[in-house]
């Protein structure tokens, strides 16, 4: 599972692009529990999620033309300039040069060559989320691509990235890991085949229509699913895929904000 001991790779940041800031705000504080603290005028309305005091995701306006609202999913780097290039050798697209954020780190932004989007994070004086990993925070993050071999290729070449297959009925899960470190350990996330039956809508167009876009998906960890899919329903979300049991992981549900960004839900196994 996540940590905050970040490695070369490790997902160390999230943030949110919303239509409407308040509205997510006001959402994810009532399903998640958050308190929503603005980073000050300067930063464009951008701001962070915090629980005990402790950045667990971030939220900020759309600033793309024609973006739609989702999760984006930042990896630790030690070199945002040298990880851009890596990008552009595997095919990718670099969206948004390396950016020195106000000497909190460095941000860049990137699409794969299937069309996900993600971004690095190269820390200054943040290194990353405060919490990771227990109740309401990020617990797992998971990439759904048409062709799950030609995405393992390019991610390692960017980041390095080991795996490891599962196989499932009718499907195969890689679970991915940094490239330094004890390899069950350091796993972070996975990758699925896009509109396999580990995906909402499994064949069709399950969330919405959003079964057929490659895209990064993060989960949170939640003490009780069940209870956190009707506080979606009952603050303007809506659930894309219903809880579900996942022998050896845990308790499982897929949800949208009410600007349909979408995110997964997961009452870990206590044997993981």
């Amino acid at each position: 599972m996540l940590g905050t001991d970040f490695r070369t790779g490790s997902p160390n940041w999230i943030d949110l692009g919303s239509p409407d800031t308040d509205v997510a705000a006001a959402f994810y504080g009532a399903v998640l529990g958050w308190t929503f603290v603005s980073a000050g005028p300067e930063a464009g309305g951008y701001g962070f999620w915090q629980v005990d005091g402790k950045t667990v995701a971030a939220l900020g306006p759309l600033t793309e033309e024609g973006a739609r609202s989702a999760w984006m999913v930042h990896f630790a780097t030690p070199d945002a300039r040298a990880t851009a290039e890596a990008v552009r050798s595997g095919g990718g697209q670099v969206r948004m040069e390396p950016m020195d954020v106000m000497g909190e780190g460095w941000l860049a932004q990137f699409t794969d060559p299937q069309g996900a989007q993600f971004a690095s994070w190269q820390p200054g004086r943040t290194p990353g989320l405060g919490l990771a990993s227990v109740e309401n925070t990020l617990v797992w993050v998971e990439l759904h691509v048409p062709d799950p071999l030609a995405a393992l290729a390019f991610y390692h070449g960017v980041f390095g990235w080991r795996h490891q297959e599962m196989s499932g009925p009718g499907m195969t899960y890689r679970v991915l890991s940094t490239a330094e470190g004890d390899q069950q350990q350091t796993s972070f996330g996975g990758v699925a085949e896009q509109g396999g039956v580990a995906e909402p809508g499994g064949e069709g167009d399950g969330g919405g229509g959003s079964a057929r876009v490659p895209r990064w998906v993060p989960y949170f960890n939640v003490a009780d699913v069940d209870a956190t899919v009707a506080a979606v329903e009952g603050n303007g979300g809506a659930v894309t895929m219903p809880a579900v049991d996942v022998p050896g992981v845990g308790r499982i549900a897929w949800a949208a904000d009410p600007a349909g960004a979408e995110f997964a839900l997961l009452k870990p196994d206590p044997r993981m």
